[in-house]
């Protein structure tokens, strides 16, 4: 072949290729075929026709046009975290109502009031979760006349500015529960009826009622339990048993007490709280009256309820404050024990009296357990306070705003023929309470602390 016609016959066949290779582009392509020449990544028909919402069989766009989506890797949910907290319970001793503190709540129109008992204390309600008080005497109705020593019957009145205070918590197994027989009892049960935020516990209208009650706080579950060491009798009448909380053993048959010997039943209690809740809380009212350590038996009873599952333990009744310690049993359970707060008011004689406890207990909760923060537990000394001529309450105030002035000023000085000093009652907190003492700058934040008064008239 001539050269010329050799160039022409290439210049012809260049020709050609080039437009069949353009065509190529328009044309529709196989499946196999688009797979292996979409920018060299393979992908199926299904996987073209997720990702652009078309089909790829049969489609006229050019090439350059069918590229693949990329399927985006799924990012994996993170589980949430667990934010620990925390839940404070705050308890009193015995709230006992004296007829001078009866007389300190009428008004002049003759109705009553008794607000004034918590008004010093309602920064720490505030900031509480759990707030118990220890209702040492029994509303047995209005209509029977009020009385003080030694067959209490108190104002209902005390109870409603105990519900209008906060307090979720009343305990009502005391020594004086039967002041005022069955009657009492029932009519008490049924006064708080009308309160259902309040758990009322220690006594039953009903005998069929369980002993073992129970309040959730967040997620948390606490069993309380309130039991009293007897009625003060040395044998429990055959129609109380079942309406009173029984700390101590008791023959069913004769109704004689066994003061030195733990019910049984407190233990089964003990036994079944721990199964249906996080935090079992037990308040018996115990102990010696005016001595200012724990009995043996408290201590053996402490150990008992400890070991049964008991997480914490605060006790009442013998007027006066007492030591806080660690209890552990022989199995290894542990449980935090305020042997007693001694009172919250009262109009008693003696110096020892005067000052009394408020328990200040923190429960830390974590993702998977629940405890006792020992750094934020305590208890916050109190004083109370009241004049004589005639005897009525002033107030209740935490020994760190109390005052010599105020000392010099209390009606004991009268009423009970003794002097006060505030280095009395420092000492006196001191030796009982150590380093578990609190004080208000540990319990509450820089913003809830409102100014104090140190005034009394």
């Amino acid at each position: 072949m001539k050269r010329k016609h050799i160039l022409l016959w290439v210049l012809l066949t260049l020709t050609l290729c080039t437009a069949c290779f353009a065509a190529s582009a328009y044309l529709p392509l196989s499946d196999s075929e688009i797979v292996q020449s979409i920018n060299g990544v393979k992908i199926t028909p299904e996987e073209y026709a997720q990702n652009t919402g078309d089909t790829i069989s049969g489609t006229t766009a050019p090439i350059e046009q069918a590229v693949a989506t990329p399927i985006p890797t799924p990012t994996p949910t993170e589980e949430p975290v667990f934010e620990e907290y925390d839940i404070t319970l705050m308890a009193l001793g015995d709230n006992l109502m004296h007829m001078g503190i009866v007389n300190t709540g009428r008004l002049e129109d003759g109705t009553y009031d008794y607000t004034f008992l918590f008004e010093n204390i309602s920064e720490f309600l505030a900031a509480a979760d759990i707030k118990v008080t220890n209702q040492e005497t029994i509303f047995a109705g209005n209509e029977l006349g009020f009385s003080g020593f030694p067959k209490f019957n108190s104002p209902t009145q005390v109870g409603d500015a105990i519900a209008n205070a906060g307090f979720n918590v009343v305990l009502h197994a005391t020594n004086h529960a039967a002041d005022q027989g069955l009657a009492g009892i029932e009519y008490c049960a049924s006064f708080w009826e009308q309160y259902p935020e309040v758990l009322m516990t220690g006594i039953s209208g009903d005998a069929t009622d369980s002993r073992i009650s129970y309040l959730t706080i967040e997620d948390i579950t606490f069993a309380i339990l309130n039991y009293t060491y007897g009625p003060n009798m040395e044998i429990l009448p055959f129609n109380l048993m079942g309406h009173l909380n029984m700390l101590c053993d008791y023959d069913a048959n004769t109704g004689r007490i066994s003061f030195t010997t733990l019910n049984p039943q407190v233990t089964e209690d003990i036994l079944e709280a721990k199964e249906n809740a996080d935090v079992v809380v037990v308040f018996p009212h115990w102990g010696t009256e005016y001595q200012s350590t724990p009995s043996m038996y408290q201590r053996k009873f402490a150990e008992e309820m400890t070991e049964a599952g008991a997480d914490l333990i605060i006790g009442a009744h013998p007027h006066v404050p007492q030591p806080i310690e660690w209890v552990t049993a022989e199995n290894g359970n542990r449980a935090l024990c305020y042997y007693s707060l001694g009172n919250y008011v009262s109009t008693q004689k003696q110096i020892e009296c005067m000052l009394e406890g408020m328990a200040w207990v923190t429960f830390h909760v974590t993702e998977t357990d629940v405890y006792i923060a020992e750094a934020n537990t305590g208890v916050l000394p109190l004083v109370c306070h009241y004049k004589s001529g005639p005897v009525r309450l002033v107030g209740v105030y935490p020994l760190e705003d109390y005052t010599e002035e105020m000392a010099l000023k209390h009606g004991i000085w009268n009423y009970g023929e003794v002097p006060l000093h505030l280095t009395d009652l420092q000492n006196q907190s001191q030796n009982t309470f150590g380093e578990m003492v609190l004080y208000r700058k540990d319990i509450l934040s820089e913003t809830d602390i409102p100014p104090h008064t140190d005034e009394i008239e």
